[in-house]
Formats: C-alpha cells, structure tokens, sequence
C-alpha cells in the first residue's frame, strides 16, 4: 500500500471516529438536558429516566438539533425561556463531551 493510501485511510478513519464521538455527546447531552428539564418538571427517578430517553429520541425527528429544543419548550412551558434552555444545552455539551473523554482514558 502506497503513503497516500495509509493516509487516506488514516483520515477517512479519524472522520469515522469524530463522528461517532459527536453522535454519542449529542445523545448525552440529550439525556443531561432531559434529566434537568425532568427535575424542573418535578419528575424523579424512573419517571425522570423516562422522560430523558424521549428527549434523546426526540434528537432522531430531523436533523440539527431544533427538534431536542422544541421537545424540551414544549413540555417545560413556562418553566424555562428560550436563553435558559439554549445556554443549558450548550454547557451540557461541555459536559457531555468531558464525560465522555474521562471514559476513553
């Protein structure tokens, strides 16, 4: 095999792996933000674990992630404005792509 094929192999190997890590942070981040929106809601438990599950299956209706957020306004209503749901997803995917790095090492 020639040098270009090693790198093209190697690249086509790196977007492979960045794309399976973005598909797992964008569904933990989902579950994060289903669990918080669940605890604003006052639902505990299996009940909470319920409700996160849908709001990660909510992620799969079309592409981007407007589908997670209207899921989420939808149900918490009142409970939370457009900024405060759009800052919390934002710092969970932080916190979501820190998990999921502590996992790998």
């Amino acid at each position: 095999m020639s040098t270009f094929d090693d790198r093209e192999n190697a690249f086509e190997n790196k977007f492979a792996h960045d794309a399976e890590m973005q598909f797992k942070a964008d569904a933990r981040r989902n579950k994060l933000l289903g669990l918080w929106a669940a605890d604003l809601m006052g639902k505990a438990g299996d009940e909470a674990a319920a409700y996160a599950r849908e709001v990660v299956k909510s992620d799969f209706e079309e592409a981007g992630h407007e589908d997670v957020y209207r899921k989420v306004s939808g149900d918490l209503g009142d409970l939370a404005n457009e900024a405060t749901i759009r800052a919390k997803m934002a710092e969970l995917m932080t916190e979501a792509k820190a998990q999921l790095m502590s996992e790998t090492d």
